[in-house]
């Protein structure tokens, strides 16, 4: 009978062996991921090389859920350039059109004026009180490139938290229970 405890130890030996494996897998893809968004953010410049639309202020040209690819390079920024502002104590970044854009030749200093291109005023109103500027620190990075709404995922899992835990969940057990 000793056979049958050695084959009973072989399977369950075989099963951890099968769910490590899995476990290995999963982290293995997580920071492949993270690795690439590092990767992006030094090829790029920006410390967000990836972002969504989140409003329609910026209609026509850019609709909600589209994806804008943002460069920071040293070029200054100029009248016209589409950027990804960032405000003082906000989370979320912003993307507009630069209207106006004032340089202080002694000290160097940007000055810059942005405005959504579907908004009837500048963007002051939003800026932190007393704010009438945004400068070079604000500043994300410049939109080089957009997909059409390939973000409205990210919208509605934001929208919808419940959604974006039933869909981590389903795939890390489709990771974990996976043959291969």
């Amino acid at each position: 009978m000793d056979w049958v405890a050695d084959a009973v130890h072989s399977i369950n030996s075989i099963q951890l062996r099968h769910a490590l494996t899995q476990l290995i897998t999963l982290g293995l893809f997580v920071v492949s991921a993270l690795v690439i968004w590092k990767g992006l953010m030094c090829v790029t410049g920006s410390e967000s090389p990836v972002v969504v639309v989140l409003s329609g202020s910026m209609e026509p040209g850019f609709q909600r859920g589209d994806i804008l690819f943002l460069h920071m390079s040293k070029d200054p920024i100029r009248a016209g350039d589409i950027v990804v502002f960032n405000i003082d104590g906000r989370d979320i970044p912003i993307v507009h059109r630069a209207i106006e854009v004032h340089e202080r030749q002694v000290t160097e200093e940007t000055y810059i004026l942005t405005k959504g291109d579907n908004n009837g005023i500048d963007d002051r109103i939003m800026y932190n009180h007393g704010q009438l500027w945004l400068q070079q620190h604000h500043i994300m990075g410049r939109a080089v490139g957009f997909l059409p709404y390939v973000g409205w995922a990210t919208i509605i899992m934001t929208e919808k938290p419940i959604l974006k835990y039933v869909l981590i969940g389903a795939l890390g057990l489709l990771v974990l229970t996976s043959k291969e």
